[in-house]
């Protein structure tokens, strides 16, 4: 893979900005500010993570100031109501923290931003302290791959194994991420498993097919 990212290690920012449960409000919008992200994890003792605080944290203060009426305090939830009033990190927070291991795989932590619908994941050792922090962008950085990379990852991982000649004869090019096999193959079963091979190819788009069923003579 040349280096290539394979898991949230390879992408995570390792600088972080982090509070403290007593940091108060002000000090967190600045620090948003100041670091231009969205959300920022709340540490507690050496470094270890306790909470998340978000823009959407803060925004019941603004949303509720002006003193709504009760129907209105009635569609929104208790913990945003109690928000309102909130003056500190840890009263803010949003507890406990979604997180994600440094060794995990890129999708594994897309997958945990979808679930938990998070722009950005602190990432935790063994003891949940803060190692880092990886974001949506990070992640994309994949499709950055360079076609010839990819192509050469497919040939090598998943084309020479499925379909090997001389039995076989597949070429594989790869534009704008998109990888494409072409030529005769043996056994067309074979298909659907390099589909989801080769989309399990760290970069990869889509795969298409032009394949041709090389049949056995008797």
């Amino acid at each position: 893979m040349h280096g290539f990212p394979h898991i949230v290690s390879d992408v995570m920012t390792l600088t972080v900005a982090a509070v403290g449960r007593r940091a108060p409000f002000k000090e967190v919008v600045h620090l948003m500010q100041d670091w231009r992200v969205s959300a920022l994890p709340v540490i507690e003792g050496e470094g270890r993570v306790v909470g998340v605080v978000s823009e959407a944290d803060l925004l019941p203060k603004e949303e509720l100031r002006d003193g709504p009426e009760r129907a209105y305090l009635e569609l929104r939830r208790p913990v945003d109501v109690a928000k309102a009033d909130a003056v500190t990190a840890g009263d803010l927070m949003s507890s406990p923290a979604v997180t994600v291991h440094a060794d995990a795989t890129l999708a594994e932590a897309a997958r945990v931003m979808a679930r938990a619908g998070v722009k950005r994941l602190p990432v935790v050792d063994d003891d949940d302290m803060l190692a880092g922090v990886v974001s949506r962008a990070d992640l994309l950085k994949v499709f950055l791959r360079d076609d010839d990379d990819i192509a050469e990852e497919v040939r090598r991982e998943v084309a020479v194994y499925l379909f090997p000649p001389p039995a076989s004869a597949v070429r594989v090019e790869v534009h704008d991420g998109v990888v494409t096999l072409t030529g005769r193959i043996r056994d067309t079963a074979l298909v659907p498993v390099a589909a989801r091979l080769v989309r399990a190819v760290e970069g990869v788009v889509d795969v298409e097919f032009d394949l041709a069923h090389d049949r056995v003579a008797h």
